[in-house]
């Protein structure tokens, strides 16, 4: 049974990484958390958890303080001061001294959680932070020389009026939202076809179109293909 509240399911899911090295917590959060529409993945030790974290595939991390191998605190330094990774971190800790949750918040978490705490807590929690971590009436996006206006409906590129169809621009729109961000193939089609993506290979098609107007008509292309995974905007010159 379903112990949350109903969701819409036609919204793409939150994909949510939790770094945790107690199984019996980890089997819990997934029975939970999966109930209530969230894909999740997870690592059991800081050096597995900080190389899924470094994808930036996820919309929000839930980061164990004890763990082997490398402990949250050093785990979250990496991401935010040597990567730069600005995903939201929701820690959490069976300290409950006043100096670790000081110590955790240096060293980037966005909010703290102490053990044993109750499930629909920490699903609040959650639902705050990334409330917080969107952008608020953000309507012109920039890439590069690349610009979307959302509002209207508009995209130019170097100053020149691109004509999109509006998968097209909703496509595009996704990929800037997450620049430089990979956008996984399956990401994309949730945003496209919320209920049930179609057989064929109508994606593909649609990078094509995109591929047509954003890139073609210029000197450096901005669209980059991840074989087999999905599709990112890479600045000209860029690694």
């Amino acid at each position: 049974m379903t112990l949350g509240r109903e969701r819409d399911t036609a919204a793409p899911r939150v994909r949510v990484l939790f770094i945790e090295d107690n199984a019996a917590l980890l089997q819990n959060l997934y029975d939970y958390f999966e109930d209530q529409g969230y894909e999740l993945d997870s690592a059991r030790d800081g050096l597995a958890g900080l190389a899924l974290a470094s994808s930036g595939a996820y919309d929000l991390i839930v980061l164990d303080l004890s763990l082997p191998r490398l402990d949250g605190l050093e785990l979250c330094r990496r991401l935010r001061a040597d990567q730069g990774r600005r995903t939201p971190i929701l820690m959490l800790t069976a300290r409950d001294a006043v100096e670790q949750r000081v110590a955790g918040l240096r060293a980037g978490a966005d909010d703290y959680l102490v053990k044993p705490f109750a499930l629909a807590e920490l699903e609040a929690r959650i639902e705050a932070l990334l409330r917080r971590s969107q952008p608020v009436g953000e309507s012109l996006l920039r890439f590069a020389d690349l610009v979307l206006d959302v509002a209207n409906a508009r995209a130019v590129r170097a100053g020149q009026a691109l004509a999109l169809t509006p998968t097209e621009l909703k496509l595009l729109e996704t990929l800037l939202r997450a620049a430089p961000r990979l956008v996984r193939r399956s990401e994309l089609e949730r945003v496209l076809w919320p209920d049930l993506p179609p057989d064929s290979d109508a994606l593909r098609t649609h990078i094509h179109g995109l591929r047509q107007a954003v890139d073609r008509p210029f000197a450096s292309p901005l669209i980059e293909t991840v074989r087999g995974i999905g599709y990112r905007l890479a600045a000209p010159g860029g690694d």
